[in-house]
Order: C-alpha cells, then structure tokens, then sequence
C-alpha cells in the first residue's frame, strides 16, 4: 500500500513538472499553466488512464496546495490600487480617463446584481437549488489569469488595466468573505457566522504586531542566513489562521487568504514574495490543480442531460453578467477594448473550485454539480484570455509612454528633463514649495508639481509612486532611501537614487534599487576621460550614443540575431537577460524580455523602439 501510494505522487509530480515543459515546447501561450495542469490531471486520473490511486500524501499534499492558493491570492491584492489622487491619464479617445476606483466599485456592483438575478432563473430552471452558492460561482474572477494576462499585453499601470484589476480584486475579496459566510450557514450546527468575527479580529491585531515588529533591526539581521526570520513567521502566520478558522468552524481557505492579506497589507520586499511564489507555484500549487483533474469525472457529466446543458449555458452566463455591467466603460472607451475587459474578466478558477468543494462538502450540490462548476471555469480560463487577445486594440499599448516621476527639482534632475525625448518620456518633476520669483521661473521652463513634503503619505497622495521610473533625488538621503525602498515594494518598474552613504548604498542596491552619487559620478566620469577618451564620445555624441531597448514584442522572440529585418545604422553591443549578459552575434537568439544595449542614429533608434519595445499582440 505504501509503494503504491508513493507511485501515485510520483506520477502526480511528474505530471506538475512535464506540463509547462509542454506548454514552451509547443508553444502553447494562450492557456495559463494552472488550467494545462488540470487537463493533465484528467489525463492521468479518473476520466483517462486512472494510473493515480488516491490516499493521504496526496490528499495532505492536494489540501496544502490548495491552502497556500488562498494565501497567494490574498498576497496578490495590491491595496495601493484603493488609493485616489492618482495623475488623470488622457485617453486616445481625448477624454480624460475616469476614476479607477469609482468605475471599478460600480463594474462590481453590476456584476454582483446581474449574478443574482442569473442565478435565480438557474434555480427557476431547476438546474440547482442554492441561488447564494450559484450567485458566487458567477460573480467571482480569477486573479491569477488577470493578472498575468495584464502584464503581458502591457496595459498593468495603464487606466483600463487598473479598472479590470481592481474589479477583479474586489470581486475575490468580496466572494471569498461570502463564501466563508456561506459555509458558517450551510456547515451544520457547530458554526455560527458571526465567530467570523473573531477570526477577523485576531487578523487585525496580527496586523498590528506585524507592523510594530516589522522595521526591528533585530528582524533583518535574523532575516538573512539560516534563520529567515520573515519566512517562518508567514508560514506560522498561515497556520495560525488556519487552525483558528477551523476552530470556529469556518473554512480553512478563509484563514489562508487572510494571512495573504495581512501579509499584503504589512508590503512585503518583493525579494519574500518571490520565496513565496516559488515554493507555491514551485511544489504545492501544482500538486494541488493536478489533483483537481485527477478527481473530475467527466465521463459521469455525459449521463446526465441536466449536468450537460448547464455547462454552455453556465459559460454563457459567465459572460453576461461580466460584458452587460463592463459596458459601463463605453463612455469613456471603444467598443473593442470595452468587449475585451468583459472577456478577461470572465475569467475564472480558484474560487470557483473552492465555492464547488465547500458545497460538495455541506451536501448542497452532489459530485456531479461540482465537476459541472470546475470544468466550466476551466473552459473559462482556456478561452476568454483567448477572446480578450484577440479584441484588445493593439494601438492602446503601442502609443503608451514611459511616465517619469523625478521627485526632488535640482541642477541633476532639471537639466534630464529637458534632454528626454518627449515622444517617449512623460516627465515631472515633485518639489516642496519655493520661493514665488524661483517657482515663476521655474514653472516657465519646467513641468513642476508642488508639494507640503516628502512624506511617503503626500507622495502616495499625489499618486507619484503611479510611474514606470522614479528618481529620488532630494536634498536628504535618508529621504530617498525610505521614498526608493516603499517604491520598490509597490512594484514601480524602475527605482533610482540619489544616495552618498556606502552604508545606504549597498542596502538599496541589494533591493535592486539603481544607485548614484554626484560625487562617484564626478570621479567616474573624470577617470574616463583620462582613460578612455573614446567611450566619452561614444556617451556623449548624439549619433554614436549607447541607448537601451526592452524587447516586448513577441513577434521578434526566438528570432536569431542574423533574420533580424532591420537592418539601418544600428548595432547590437550587448544583451541582458535576467542575470546573463550576452555579447551579440549572428547566431544570438533573440528573447521576449531582453534588454538590448545598442549604438546608432537618435531617428533610427526612435523607430526602432517603437517597434520593439511596446508590445505588440
């Protein structure tokens, strides 16, 4: 027994480890990785050549898995998005772009109302009996598509990217608070809902021990090494909940997902994140989505027309009640791009697998329903990213230009703001206020915004940490320290500053914060022209200057070097690739994602970055 269980979970691990092996050798770029690991489940399990044989590793492994999903789908909410006072954006159509906020909340509320009234008539119908379970499984959205499907088309920090990612972040947590409320209802007579309250108060003093504890020297020095500090107390965090929650009889998944939160809510260093997302995506998630498959049934949904003709017509609900409410955004965007956002969030998985379990669980739908419910999201997940591709317009993220948010208005900063090229820099400049015959001259020349300080809440306020590149070049380096490190943890896609200390230099550095100086500056600058006079000509004339490129379009990824189609008075010097630096030949195989160091004319280069570095789908 203990050797065929062993096999079962080698087989389940090789089957987590071949699936996205699959995926790249076939090229297969529309299907996330979680739905490819499902199908490969039902190939291995019940529905194909049943070669895994449940038991209890699996099932501990499967049930991990699932817990730490919740937890990393709360660790995805990013509660900056809540935040007003962002920099109104100008929308191709000429009109200002609306509040994402505000947009998003009323997107929700549709959704949420059109969810409920499809879901009686499926209870009319008689396809189902529970109208709040079914309420939940049509309005809930997979962050996990949305977000990587954002990233990819290149729109994440764009309005319309904001207002599909905030609807799809108040939808899960909106679902999962009703989901954990719908098993304290249907779960039997030990569970009351309002002992959710407990569990959400115990959070929110965790939260606040957290956050005393937090910035303790002590913690980063036991952070580092063998002891990973902040490691373990996510894991005994994790934990905590979840026992507390099963405790007052709500569902595990609850505590897991408000460890995610408060570890969110705490802004974690994106280096913890990172550990997180490796572990989860690395060994218990898949195992986890595999299983998934390996328990579906689908040949048992063919015996029942009932269970059949739900599922189109389930799909098809899915799409209404997220396209009727999103042509909200008509007022503000095009057709196309308005029928696109419904498409990606029709997307959904997790919580529908969760929704479908609790409810097998409490016996308010059978073994059938449920594999109805999974393999409906399935489908969802396989052919709305699909749809959203194929209508988003090209044009919204080809145009779109790198927002510039120097912070600090000085001789350094000044003079870069004028010298970037405005057709594909968005610069301004945050500075306290001056002297009224200073800031008259400086407003002539220069785009400023004035602020009461340098306070990370002003800044947030301002919404300058709402930029692809941040320079924190104040007066105070302690200043730019803490302004470039809260950056960093809010994702800004380039983080520079303007730091003397060695000390401050090495830790934001560590960080993968750019670091300069005008003291190293001088120095390298002064030795370079002593020994190498030729590189400063190379830097500093406009037609022989090394400029950087980022290959986002993904029609030139796996091309080599030499079938690259053009061919003006470019050349290739070198290619970053994560941390490999590669120097280009004829044989050099281009990668979506490189970073491309190469010397030519300022027209051609313009052009060519055009073509190369805004995404094209």
């Amino acid at each position: 027994m203990h050797g065929a269980s062993f096999s079962s979970l080698v087989i389940v691990l090789l089957a987590a480890f071949i699936t996205p092996l699959l995926l790249h050798r076939f090229k297969i770029k529309v299907m996330p990785v979680v739905v490819a690991e499902i199908i490969m489940g039902i190939i291995i399990g019940q529905s194909g050549f049943h070669l895994v044989q449940e038991d209890m590793w699996l099932e501990t492994l499967s049930m991990l898995g699932f817990i730490f999903l919740m937890f990393l789908s709360g660790l995805e909410i990013d509660f900056t998005a809540f935040i007003g006072g962002r920099k109104k954006e100008m929308l191709p159509s000429g009109k200002e772009a609306p509040n994402t906020f505000a947009v998003s909340f009323l997107v929700f509320v549709g959704i949420f109302i059109l969810s409920l009234l499809l879901s009686y008539l499926f209870v009319f119908l008689g396809f189902i009996e529970n109208a709040f379970l079914m309420t939940l499984i049509i309005s809930t959205i997979s962050l996990g598509v949305v977000v990587p499907t954002l990233k990819d088309a290149g729109i994440m920090k764009s309005n319309i990217g904001q207002i599909i990612l905030l609807v799809a972040v108040i939808a899960d947590l909106v679902t999962m608070i009703l989901l954990a409320v719908f098993a304290s209802i249907y779960g039997g007579e030990n569970t009351n809902t309002w002992l959710l309250l407990v569990l959400f108060g115990a959070g929110i003093a965790l939260y606040f021990l957290g956050k005393t504890f937090k910035s303790r020297s002590f913690i980063e020095t036991l952070s580092k090494g063998t002891i990973q500090i902040g490691t373990r107390a996510i894991f005994t965090l994790i934990v905590v909940l979840v026992a507390l929650s099963e405790t007052i009889g709500a569902e595990n998944i609850l505590g897991a997902f408000l460890a995610g939160v408060l570890v969110s809510l705490l802004s974690p260093n994106k280096e913890m994140v990172h550990k997180m997302d490796s572990f989860g995506y690395g060994f218990l998630i898949p195992i986890f989505f595999v299983m998934v498959g390996v328990e579906l049934d689908i040949w048992s949904l063919f015996k029942d027309s009932k269970i059949l003709m739900l599922i189109p017509l389930l799909f098809i609900a899915l799409l209404i009640s997220k396209i009727v409410p999103i042509y909200l955004l008509k007022r503000w965007y095009d057709t196309k791009t308005t029928l696109a956002s419904g498409f990606l969030l029709t997307s959904t998985l997790s919580l529908v697998i969760a929704a479908a379990t609790i409810g097998e669980r409490v016996n308010v739908i059978d073994a059938q329903m449920s594999g109805a419910l999974i393999l409906t999201a399935v489908l969802t997940c396989i052919f709305t990213p699909i749809g959203f591709k194929k209508l988003f317009p090209v044009q919204l993220s080809e145009k779109k230009k790198l927002k510039v948010a120097f912070i600090g208005a000085n001789q350094m900063t000044l003079p870069v703001t004028r010298e970037l090229n405005p057709k594909l820099y968005e610069t301004t400049v945050y500075h306290t206020h001056i002297d009224k015959n200073e800031q008259q001259i400086a407003e002539s020349l220069f785009q400023i915004e004035y602020l009461e300080d340098y306070s990370i809440e002003t800044l947030q306020s301002k919404g300058v940490f709402n930029a692809d590149i941040l320079i924190a070049a104040t007066g105070d380096e302690d200043a730019n320290a803490e302004i470039s490190l809260f950056a960093k943890e809010l994702e800004v896609d380039r983080v520079i500053a303007s730091i003397s200390s060695p000390l401050l230099d090495e830790q934001l550095r560590a960080k993968g914060i750019d670091v300069f100086s005008v003291l190293l500056s001088t120095k390298t600058l002064l030795r370079a022209l002593i020994e190498a006079p030729g590189i400063m000509k190379i830097l500093t004339h406009n037609d022989s200057a090394l400029y950087q490129i980022k290959l986002n379009n993904r029609s030139y990824d796996g091309m080599v070097l030499r079938s690259f189609p053009f061919t003006g008075d470019v050349i290739f010097v070198r290619i970053f690739r994560e941390n490999e630096s590669i120097v280009p030949h004829g044989d050099t195989e281009l990668k979506r994602g490189d970073l491309l160091i190469l010397t030519g004319s300022a027209e051609y280069v313009d052009e060519l970055r055009q073509e190369l570095e805004f995404h094209k789908s």
